[in-house]
């Protein structure tokens, strides 16, 4: 099923793998519930999907009916509907009808419109962009505060910082390695799947990792974090939100929101999250040692200021 503007329907948005299911958020908050709905679409199963269809057409409705009103209404068991909270990341029914209202009273555009072959200049300006800032809206709404204050202790407990991503995560990697320098981290980047598994191996409770990864599943960096966690390493791992194997291996995650369509794919959609996230996570780490942070910058700048005329 396909979403636009007009039609609430989820579409299938194809998480690629499956592992570990999402973590409910420490302070026991869900949002973009709507959105994860659409996420995890495709991995839910017939029942699972037919409650889901029905919140996302539903969701003033939902709001005011029990758990037991929508198994009648679906078709289904009370303990599928919580199974399916609690694959969104709540505990249970009640936070998915919290984060509905609050949704409703705040409406999420569901405007990521795929592309036609028929689109002028003009209709594919308004689609990209339009996509791009809900991208960013359902990011935020999806990234726990709580979780990114534990990653900026580990990072700032470790002795060494590794960052692993491949393809089209080599390039958030290396962005996340130039920045961490900035601000005076010892911080290396791998993108060579060969040596990601070599230098991974080698690590030691000193170092913390940190791995990019939209799916979650992509063999090589799934690989380097779990023998970086076997060697002892503290691993913070950068994801699209869902269901994905490398969250067994991660200490902490870090969720995007980016859905893909048949002409935007992951390698488009993902990265303005990512580096969204990687921009907080800088911040909150040169914030984390201020002044160590601005006199870093500033030697830093003057260096790079020699390179231009």
């Amino acid at each position: 099923m396909k979403r636009n503007s007009s039609n609430s329907t989820p579409r299938s948005a194809s998480p690629k793998a499956t592992g570990m299911p999402p973590p409910v958020l420490p302070d026991g908050q869900v949002s973009a519930v709507l959105a994860r709905i659409e996420t995890l679409w495709s991995s839910l199963g017939p029942v699972g999907q037919r409650i889901a269809d029905f919140i996302v057409k539903n969701p003033r409705e939902v709001v005011h009916m029990s758990v037991s009103e929508v198994a009648e209404r679906t078709g289904s068991s009370e303990g599928s509907i919580v199974g399916l909270c609690k694959n969104l990341g709540a505990t249970g029914f009640q936070q998915i009808k919290i984060a509905l209202a609050q949704e409703i009273v705040q409406p999420v555009q569901f405007i990521h419109e795929d592309l036609d072959p028929q689109d002028k200049a003009e209709a594919v300006i308004r689609k990209i962009f339009q996509s791009n800032v809900q991208t960013l809206r359902d990011t935020q709404a999806t990234l726990d505060a709580k979780a990114m204050e534990r990653a900026v202790k580990l990072f700032r407990a470790a002795g060494r910082i590794e960052i692993y991503g491949i393809g089209s995560s080599a390039t958030i990697a290396e962005d996340a390695h130039y920045r961490m320098l900035r601000i005076g981290l010892n911080a290396k980047v791998v993108v060579d799947s060969h040596v990601q598994a070599i230098s991974a191996s080698l690590t030691d409770p000193k170092v913390a990792v940190l791995t990019i990864s939209h799916s979650g599943s992509t063999h090589e960096t799934v690989l380097a974090t779990r023998l970086a966690k076997e060697a002892g390493a503290s691993t913070v791992c950068i994801t699209n939100f869902g269901k994905s194997p490398i969250q067994s291996f991660a200490d902490v995650v870090l969720f995007t929101m980016a859905r893909e369509t048949s002409f935007r794919t992951e390698a488009m959609t993902s990265r303005l999250a990512q580096l969204a996230i990687i921009d907080v996570l800088i911040a909150c780490l040169a914030l984390s040692d201020y002044d160590t942070s601005v006199r870093t910058l500033r030697q830093t700048f003057d260096v790079l200021s020699l390179k231009r005329y």
